[in-house]
């Protein structure tokens, strides 16, 4: 994949942005320097790309998030480096925005500042088997409230269409001509699919673009 200075990746609750983020931190870091992951989710959800703090400081990746993170208080909080994102040209940044157009109110923050500057990717990571997005219509509906509520335009789709650790081979194929139709009703282009690594070898010949997935475990 090829990345813009800010890629940003919003969806509906449970569409696995955190992480595909995680991953995209990990992924850029093999190819630049200065990589950081924000966490810019305005609740405390299951999973938090601080889950991964270790491998981050393993691979140099610098984390932005709110001190409450993958804590017990359930607070709505911005990282205290908020506007570091946009300050620091160096930096290559994955953006883990929060679910629907409540959590796209928190990258509203930031946007006059990102849409100046005009390198970034805001792509929409979408899942078919999740109750809320099941059809193209009903996805686009989503899409339009975070669009509506950040204020940034998005510039293209991720399929990220499973069913968790059940999803077979089929499932992901299945999903594609859902993803493709969703780029065709919207004109946006479908960046990629992403398919966890189990599955990886019996799909890499049949989806292009593929995007390989390490799936991102609770700290117990």
């Amino acid at each position: 994949m090829t990345y813009k200075r800010l890629t940003i990746l919003c969806g509906h609750y449970g569409s696995g942005k955190t992480n595909i983020a995680v991953n995209m931190a990990l992924d850029l870091a093999e190819k630049r320097d200065n990589v950081a992951i924000a966490d810019l989710d305005i609740v405390n959800p299951y999973f938090r790309s601080k889950d991964s703090e270790d491998e981050f400081k393993e691979k140099g990746i610098r984390l932005i998030c709110s001190d409450f993170a993958s804590s017990n208080v359930d607070l709505p909080s911005m990282p205290a480096d908020l506007y570091s994102i946009t300050d620091d040209k160096s930096l290559s940044v994955i953006m883990d925005i929060g679910g629907d157009d409540r959590g796209a109110y928190a990258l509203g923050r930031l946007r006059d500042a990102i849409i100046a500057e005009n390198d970034y990717e805001m792509l929409m990571v979408v899942n078919k088997y999740r109750p809320l997005t099941p059809d193209a219509e009903s996805t686009i509906e989503v899409m339009r409230e975070i669009e509506a509520a950040c204020g940034i335009p998005f510039t293209g789709i991720i399929n990220n269409s499973n069913l968790a650790t059940e999803t077979s081979a089929d499932d992901i194929l299945s999903s594609v001509k859902y993803a493709e139709e969703l780029s065709r009703l919207t004109s946006l282009p479908l960046v990629l699919t992403t398919v966890e690594e189990r599955l990886y070898d019996d799909l890499k010949d049949k989806i292009s673009p593929l995007f390989r997935l390490k799936l991102q475990k609770k700290p117990v």
